[in-house]
């Protein structure tokens, strides 16, 4: 069978280590067969089975969002693989990892196959999806060798379909006995359980205590002390950890600077919302930017707005956790924690370069090389030859876009981001050398791009 060659031409080309101001990539059927400076030449355009103008456009490997909840199975009235991975796709997001605390948790082989089936039957983009651990299956996970999963997630404070972890002995165990990083949402669920108890004395019932009282439950303090706990761990064993969803300045004294992620024991992830948001937003917003852990205060949104050209947080992941509407009525002990952000990552990242917090190029570091880098995903993250043809081609508007509801592909029909203008939108994305999102369309496809992520065994 004959192979399928398209020319991009005339774009500026970006990744973690490249700057083309103006070049050419060339695709061949799920590959990247090459890239250079300037105008193609008559050999490379008299080979191309189709030629796409992408002058004004930047292209970047598309983004890899190794922080999801797509809600299925189990909660699909929320969400599904399907209608996120076109959210995804809407973002420039060609890679999903899913977390595990759906219904029932990816905790056994039957769970984690069970998803594997149904990304291949209806996701739009390339997935993977990590596994739980539990007190109960740490022999399970020590025989896997993770070459078809990014690694294992670990709960060490409570949240939806899973248990906390605390310190038991089993985490020892984990931690000696299973080959993969491990990703940790890192809070102390006793703390919290006292100011949960404070907050209730205060407002006379769990109902009645305000959602502007969640930073004050969910305490810098369960973030600091879990986060302590955890790192210290790893240590000890040498192993592989990736802490997600960091919140606090506090926080960041944990994790070493610099670029070269591959060199460290621990890499730190945080998400847009702790990036845009802080506690005064939760008055005007209220239940939209409760998520766990919570939005904390100012200096630490500053702190961490920093702390991406420094290197202390190695990743930005979405934690894209949709909700109806109705799921976020009530208070800081009612309304459901979590919010959809997998569209919009990407625009609200880019908005940074326009103000020096950052570059194009640290952009694709933190949401598409250091990620790949990290989880040792084969070749992907990156535009090189022999590379999959993951593209994201976006472009700067002279007039800002601002974010509405009604932008939204994702089920849930919302966004806490609604109101904030951006200037740069998503043209095209490409998976695999297939395009699944272009000019606001998805085009239809006949045999799915999409293909299961394959990871190259890295781990500790």
């Amino acid at each position: 069978m004959s192979s399928k060659k398209t020319l991009f031409t005339g774009c500026r080309i970006v990744d973690a280590d490249t700057d083309i101001e103006r070049g050419w990539i060339l695709t061949e059927d799920t590959f990247i067969a090459g890239l250079g400076a300037g105008d193609p030449d008559s050999t490379l355009t008299a080979q191309a089975d189709s030629i796409a103008d992408a002058s004004g456009l930047v292209a970047m490997p598309g983004v890899i969002d190794t922080h999801v909840h797509f809600r299925e199975p189990g909660l699909t009235h929320k969400a599904t693989i399907a209608s996120e991975s076109r959210a995804a796709a809407a973002g420039g997001v060609t890679t999903f990892f899913d977390m595990p605390n759906t219904n029932p948790p990816t905790v056994t082989p039957e769970a984690w196959e069970d998803k594997m089936r149904r990304a291949k039957e209806t996701s739009l983009i390339n997935y993977a999806f990590f596994v739980g651990a539990t007190p109960d299956n740490i022999d399970w996970l020590a025989s896997l060798d993770f070459t078809d999963r990014p690694g294992v997630k670990l709960f060490m404070g409570s949240t939806t379909g899973t248990t906390a972890a605390g310190s038991g002995e089993w985490i020892d165990d984990l931690f000696s006995k299973v080959k993969a990083v491990v990703a940790v949402h890192a809070e102390d669920d006793g703390i919290i359980a006292e100011a949960q108890k404070t907050a209730v004395g205060k407002y006379g019932s769990a109902e009645a205590v305000p959602v502007t009282e969640h930073p004050a439950i969910r305490t810098r303090q369960a973030c600091v002390g879990s986060t302590q706990l955890i790192t210290s761990i790893a240590r000890r064993h040498n192993h592989r950890l990736h802490v997600c969803h960091i919140s606090t300045a506090d926080e960041l004294a944990l994790f070493t600077a610099g670029t070269d992620t591959a060199e460290k024991l621990i890499t730190a992830e945080t998400c847009p919302q702790y990036l845009t948001f802080d506690s005064d937003d939760y008055a005007r917003l209220g239940a939209r930017i409760k998520c766990n852990p919570s939005i904390k205060t100012f200096t630490d949104r500053e702190a961490l707005n920093a702390s991406l050209s420094t290197g202390k947080i190695d990743t930005i992941a979405t934690d894209h956790a949709p909700h109806l509407p109705t799921d976020k009525n009530g208070g800081a002990l009612k309304a459901a924690s979590g919010m959809p952000g997998v569209q919009f990552a990407l625009p609200l990242m880019l908005e940074k370069t326009l103000d020096a917090h950052l570059t194009l190029q640290s952009v694709s570091r933190l949401m598409s090389g250091n990620p790949a880098t990290i989880f040792g995903i084969d070749r992907r993250g990156f535009i090189r030859p022999g590379y999959y043809a993951d593209l994201v081609f976006v472009k700067a508007d002279t007039t800002p876009h601002t974010i509405v509801d009604a932008d939204v592909v994702s089920i849930c029909g919302w966004t806490p981001y609604a109101g904030i203008e951006v200037t740069y939108s998503v043209e095209s994305t490409w998976v695999n050398g297939t395009c699944v999102y272009a000019a606001g369309a998805f085009p239809a496809l006949g045999t799915p791009a999409a293909t299961p992520v394959k990871f190259k065994g890295i781990q500790s």
